[in-house]
C-alpha cells in the first residue's frame, strides 16, 4: 500500500470525526433535549406527588415524574436542596414522598465537555497540518535541490567485473591499476606515487563507458556513485555547485571510492562560451568542480571516473594532470573484441547448431558493444515470435540487417513494374561495379525489398577490418556509388532521384580527398580549409576558407576531375559488362534478393546455384569500411548511405 495515500486516508478520517463532533456539539439531536424549569415549578410538582426522584449532581438537578416525564433544573449552591424546597412551603411530609439521589459528576462527562470546547480547535489544527503536508509533498524536491543526486551503489551489492566487459583489453589494463590503487593504496604510498585523481574516458557512444566504469566499481569493491553531468544544473543560480560540494562531501565520508560522472561535456565544455559569459551557471558548476578536484588530499583515496565522446571540446584546465591524470580510450572493437562481446551477450541464451558467432563477428564490421548486445536480443526476439526453442542463424542474419537499416523488411508494401524494375537496374549497377572495381569489399547481399527508408540496397562486406584507406579505395567508391545512376542512364535512359544520397556521398568523398587527404596532383600535399565549430553548442557551423578564390576554383575543378574520372570507369565498366548487369537485374526482380553465394554464381556460372550452406549474414554499414547503395523512390528520404571517409590514423 502507498504510505502517502495511507497519511491523507488518515487525514482525512480525522477531519471528518472532528466535523460530525462538532456538529452533534453545537446541534444535538432532539431526543436529547430536556425541558428546563425553575426551582419553584419543581416545589409545586413536589407538592402535589408528582416526583418520583431527583437526581443531584452538583447544583445540577435532573427531575424524573411519575409518568415518565423528565425535566432539568438548577439548585443555589449557597444552601441545600431541602432547605430551599422548605422556604417554597413543601412540607416534612411531602419531601419524603420521592427519591433523592446525590450523582457525582461522571468522568466521561468531564471528557465529553473537555472534547466539545476542543473541537473547534482540533478541527481547525487538523487542516491546518493537511495543508501544510500537501505543500511540503508538492516542494520536497524544490527544498532539497542544493543536494546531489548522486546514485549510491555499495560494495556489498552484486556489482559488474571485467569479466563482464570485453572487446577493450588495452582500457582493461590501464583502469586494473586504479583498481589496484584502492585496494593496496600504501603499496604506492611507500613509494612516494600518489594516487590518481581522475580518469577520463573516451569513446564511441555504446563502446561500454559506464560498464567499464561499474567494472572498475566491482573488481576494487568500494561504494560506486554515478551521475550524470546534466543532474548537476538547474535553473537556478547556484545549485550546480551547491551539488557538486555536496557530491565530493559524500565521496569523502564513504572513501574509498569512486565517483562517476556520465557525460562530462554536459558541465565540462571550454568557458568563456556560454551566453552568459563567464558567470553562466555551467561555468560556475565547472568552477566548483575544479576546486573540488584540487582539493583532495592524497591520502583521500577518491578517484573522479568520467565519460564522454566529445574529448575536444572540454575545458583545458579540467584535462590537466592533476584533475584527470590519465585518459583512456575505448575505440570500436576489432573482430576478436566483437566475437568476445557476442559471447558474453549470447551466454544462458539456447543457441542452435548452426550458430556460427565467429561468422558474425566478422560480419559485424564497425559494430559495438550497444549494437552487438542488441543484435543478440533482436535475434531471440525473432526467434520467440516464430515459435522456437532455440536461436538460429536465420535469425542472427535477419536481425544483423534490423539494427543496421533500422526496421523489418516491407514485403507488403505494392510496387509498381517500372517502379520494381528502376529498382532492379539501380542496385544491380551497384553491385556489378562493386564486384569488378572494388574487390575488397565484396558484394553481400543485394535486394529491392523495400527495409527502413530504403526501397534497396546493395551490401558491401570488408574482407578485414581497416582504419586507412588509399587513394584508390577512395576512387573504387566513388565509382560503385556512380554505379545506380548510370544504370538507369543506360538502359531507362533517364534518371531518377533514387541516387540523391549517392551523389552526396560521391561529392563528400571527392572533396575531402582535395581538401583533406592531398590526394589531388596538381594542388599538392595541402590541407585548405579551417572548420570552426560553435563550443558551447558541440557542432560544425562553418568552415574558414583560407585560400584565395583562384585557388577556390582550383579545388572545384579537381574535385569535378575526381568525379568525372570515377563516373568514366563506373561506365565504362558496366558498358563493357552489360550483359552481366541485365542477368543481375533481371534476376533480382525475379528473386528480389541475391545472397552473396547467388551473386558470385551468376559471376562465374550464369545460373544460380543449387541449394547448399547459408552464405555469411550481411553487415553493419561503418566508419571502417562497411558500405550500402541504397535505391529508392522518386522523392523518398534519404536512407542508408555509403560512410564518409575515414579519418587518417
Amino acid at each position: 500500500m502507498n504510505p502517502n495515500w495511507s497519511r491523507n486516508a488518515f487525514v482525512y478520517l480525522l477531519i471528518i470525526v472532528a466535523a460530525a463532533a462538532l456538529f452533534l456539539s453545537v446541534f444535538p439531536s432532539n431526543n436529547q433535549r430536556t425541558e428546563t424549569i425553575d426551582l419553584t415549578a419543581v416545589a409545586e410538582m413536589v407538592e402535589k406527588g408528582q416526583v418520583e426522584s431527583i437526581v443531584i449532581s452538583g447544583d445540577d438537578l435532573r427531575i424524573t415524574l411519575h409518568n415518565g416525564e423528565a425535566y432539568a433544573s438548577r439548585k443555589d449552591g449557597l444552601q441545600g436542596l431541602s432547605e430551599t424546597f422548605l422556604a417554597l412551603g413543601v412540607t416534612e411530609e411531602q419531601l419524603q414522598n420521592f427519591e433523592y439521589v446525590v450523582d457525582s459528576p461522571s468522568q466521561a462527562g468531564n471528557w465529553l465537555a473537555l472534547l466539545g470546547s476542543l473541537l473547534p480547535l482540533l478541527f481547525v489544527g487538523a487542516i491546518f497540518f493537511f495543508l501544510m503536508r500537501q505543500a511540503q509533498g508538492s516542494n520536497s524536491q524544490a527544498m532539497s535541490f542544493g543536494k546531489s543526486k548522486a546514485r549510491m551503489l555499495s560494495s556489498d551489492k552484486p556489482t559488474v567485473t571485467f569479466d563482464d566487459v570485453a572487446g577493450c583489453d588495452e582500457a582493461k589494463v590501464e583502469l586494473a591499476e586504479v583498481v589496484e590503487f584502492l585496494k593496496e593504496p600504501q603499496k604506492f604510498a611507500s613509494l612516494g606515487a600518489r594516487i590518481p585523481k581522475g580518469v577520463l574516458m573516451v569513446g564511441h557512444p555504446g563502446t561500454g563507458k559506464t560498464l567499464m566504469a561499474k567494472a572498475v566499481a566491482g573488481e576494487a569493491g568500494v561504494p560506486f556513485f554515478s551521475i550524470s553531468g546534466s543532474e548537476f544544473v538547474e535553473m537556478f543560480v547556484g545549485v550546480g555547485a551547491s551539488r557538486v560540494r555536496d557530491l565530493f562531501e559524500q565521496a569523502k565520508r564513504n572513501s574509498p571510492c569512486i565517483v562517476f560522472i556520465d557525460e562530462i561535456d554536459a558541465v565540462g565544455r571550454h568557458r568563456g562560451a556560454g551566453l552568459g559569459g563567464s558567470h553562466d551557471e555551467r561555468e560556475q558548476t565547472l568552477n566548483q568542480i575544479l576546486v573540488e578536484m584540487d582539493g583532495f588530499d592524497t591520502d583521500t583515496n577518491v578517484i573522479i571516473i568520467a565519460a564522454t565522446n566529445r574529448p575536444d571540446i572540454l575545458d583545458p584546465a579540467l584535462l590537466r594532470p592533476g584533475r584527470f591524470d590519465r585518459r583512456v580510450v575505448l575505440d570500436r572493437p576489432d573482430v576478436r573484441g566483437r566475437r568476445a562481446i557476442l559471447g558474453i551477450h549470447a551466454k544462458g541464451k539456447p543457441l542452435a547448431s548452426d550458430v556460427d558467432l565467429d561468422v558474425l563477428a566478422r560480419a559485424t564490421p564497425g559494430f559495438v558493444g550497444a549494437d552487438l548486445e542488441n543484435l543478440v536480443n533482436e535475434a531471440a526476439i525473432l526467434a520467440a515470435r516464430r515459435n522456437r526453442r532455440s536461436i538460429g542463424m536465420q535469425e542472427f542474419e535477419e536481425a544483423i540487417e534490423r539494427v543496421a537499416l533500422g526496421g523489418p523488411e516491407r514485403k507488403s508494401r505494392v510496387m509498381s513494374d517500372a517502379q520494381k524494375r528502376l529498382t532492379a537496374y539501380h542496385e544491380a549497377g551497384h553491385a556489378v561495379v562493386a564486384k569488378l572495381l572494388d574487390p575488397k569489399n565484396p558484394i553481400q547481399k543485394v535486394t529491392i525489398i523495400p527495409r527502413g527508408q530504403a526501397a534497396g540496397y546493395a551490401w558491401q562486406v570488408p574482407e578485414e577490418d581497416r582504419t586507412l584507406q588509399s587513394k584508390e579505395d577512395f576512387m573504387a567508391r566513388i565509382s560503385v556509388a556512380l554505379g545506380g545512376r548510370i544504370a538507369e542512364e543506360l538502359v531507362i535512359g533517364d534518371i531518377s532521384s533514387g541516387a540523391s544520397s549517392d551523389l552526396e556521398q560521391v561529392t563528400r568523398i571527392a572533396r575531402a580527398m582535395v581538401t583533406r587527404y592531398g590526394m589531388s596532383d596538381k594542388l599538392g600535399p595541402m590541407v585548405f580549409g579551417k572548420k570552426e565549430e560553435m563550443v558551447f553548442l558541440g557542432r560544425e557551423i562553418s568552415e574558414q576558407r583560407d585560400y584565395s578564390e583562384e585557388v577556390a576554383e582550383e579545388i572545384d575543378r579537381e574535385v569535378r576531375r575526381v568525379v568525372d574520372e570515377g563516373y568514366q570507369r563506373a561506365r565504362q565498366t558496366l558498358e563493357t559488362h552489360n550483359a552481366l548487369l541485365e542477368l543481375v537485374a533481371q534476376t533480382l526482380m525475379e528473386r528480389e534478393s541475391l545472397s552473396r553465394q547467388d551473386f558470385d554464381a551468376l559471376f562465374e556460372t550464369g545460373e544460380l546455384p543449387a541449394d547448399g550452406p547459408l552464405p555469411p549474414p550481411p553487415a553493419k554499414p561503418s566508419p571502417s569500411g562497411g558500405k550500402t547503395s541504397a535505391g529508392r523512390e522518386p522523392g523518398a528520404q534519404t536512407g542508408p548511405s555509403t560512410p564518409p571517409a575515414p579519418a587518417p590514423a
